[in-house]
């Protein structure tokens, strides 16, 4: 069982930047394959970021490539989405995801576990 935890949401103008974090509970935090997702109102939730569980695979949705850095520190159990040159149309919710096994890391069907979310809102 793993629990996640997101932080680092808030209001920011656009071009500013964000950092979110997600820190998990569980042993086998390294196992898991952690990925980013994102919803905004009357939209479904989209793929972000995702990186495998040793870092040396990462994956970005084409929207926010050159500006959204993902890493994670197993020692700390924890995932950051580091956020620049932010947009309006970044603005959603973001929700932190773990899946212990996954082909199709872009699938929110393959994570497993899930967090609360964190509200982004970018202004213009």
């Amino acid at each position: 069982q793993v629990q996640l935890v997101e932080s680092g949401g808030g209001l920011v103008q656009a071009g500013g930047s964000l950092r979110l974090s997600c820190a998990a509970s569980g042993r086998t935090f390294d196992s898991y394959t952690m990925g980013w997702f994102r919803q905004a109102p009357g939209k479904e939730r989209e793929f972000v970021a995702a990186i495998s569980w040793s870092g040396g695979n990462i994956y970005y949705a084409d929207s926010v490539k050159g500006r959204f850095t993902i890493s994670r520190d197993n020692a700390k159990n924890t995932v950051y989405l580091q956020m620049n040159s932010l947009k309006p149309e970044d603005t959603a919710v973001y929700y932190c995801a773990a899946a212990h096994y996954t082909r199709y890391y872009y699938v929110s069907d393959e994570y497993d576990y899930w967090g609360q979310g964190t509200q982004v809102t970018v202004s213009s």
